[in-house]
């Protein structure tokens, strides 16, 4: 079990626990440092920084995972130590959740017409006050008997390319790595080898301002590390890490699941640092 994890979903997106909870959990577990990396949403930021008040030794990095769009899909960037009170950062954040919720109904609107009876108003209460998002349109499939498993929905009806699928409205990875460093935060490219070439997209979003590349990522084997932590170093990125945790599944990995160095923060927080020398952490 690693002390650090540093992607973690809360009900703020499409997780299953509450800010609150995570950090109880993280806490639990033994963990020093978390990042609450919750999708287009920094809802879950100070609630999560208040409740970790109570655990002395756990400490809590303002994270977000932003969706970008490219030819073949998404490509998601995580941002960490931004600033999220700074108001264009927050104004785009809530563009983007006007665009999940618009998306989500087209998506429960596309399954209905295959015949899959899935409840708009069912999937609002199981998204309840988060950002809506496909996990929620899943649970609600599973629910209603028409797959066996969250990650069925994905491959079958709700992933890119499928008949359920719908495009939002995204950035480009060039603007969303603008748009973190932009609210003084660190841009990291997050799960890389979901790329067709992760090579040729570290390399251009290097020259944007990118910080780092999650290395140590849940499901990825030791070679497919290996291969990450060299790209990083060829780049002079820092490697991160984190379970992408959701605690939607029984299969997903655990908080603290992925095998994260000390390094990965230590680093991390020495270039926050040269950002904001006000840093207290």
């Amino acid at each position: 079990m690693s002390r650090i994890d540093l992607h973690i979903h809360s009900t703020a997106s499409d997780g299953k626990l509450t800010p609150a909870d995570i950090v109880r959990e993280a806490a639990k577990r033994g963990l020093t440092f978390i990042a609450l990396a919750d999708h287009d949403s920094i809802d879950g930021i100070a609630p999560a920084i208040i409740a970790a008040q109570a655990f002395p030794q756990l400490k809590v990095i303002p994270g977000v995972e932003i969706s970008t769009d490219i030819p073949s899909g998404e490509l998601h960037m995580l941002g960490y130590f931004i600033d999220y009170a700074d108001p264009r950062f927050r104004a785009t954040l809530d563009k983007f959740k006007n665009s999940r919720l618009q998306r989500a109904q087209k998506m429960v609107a596309k399954l209905q017409k295959l015949g899959i009876n899935v409840d708009w108003q069912r999937v609002q209460e199981i998204a309840g006050s988060s950002s809506i998002g496909r996990p929620h349109i899943a649970q609600a499939m599973l629910e209603g008997g028409h797959i066996t498993s969250i990650k069925q929905a994905f491959i079958e009806y709700l992933g890119h390319d499928r008949p359920a699928y719908v495009e939002r409205e995204k950035m480009t990875p060039k603007e969303t790595v603008e748009l973190i460093t932009g609210a003084q935060g660190l841009p990291v490219l997050a799960h890389p080898l979901t790329l067709n070439d992760p090579e040729a997209m570290t390399m251009e979003l290097k020259a944007a301002g990118l910080a780092g590349i999650e290395a140590y990522y849940n499901g990825y084997t030791e070679e497919e590390v290996g291969r990450l932590l060299r790209l990083a170093e060829r780049y002079e990125l820092i490697a991160t890490g984190g379970s992408d945790y959701h605690g939607l599944d029984s299969t997903e990995t655990a908080i603290g699941g992925a095998d994260v160095p000390m390094e990965a923060v230590e680093r991390l927080i020495a270039l926050a640092k040269q950002i904001d020398p006000k840093l207290r952490f």
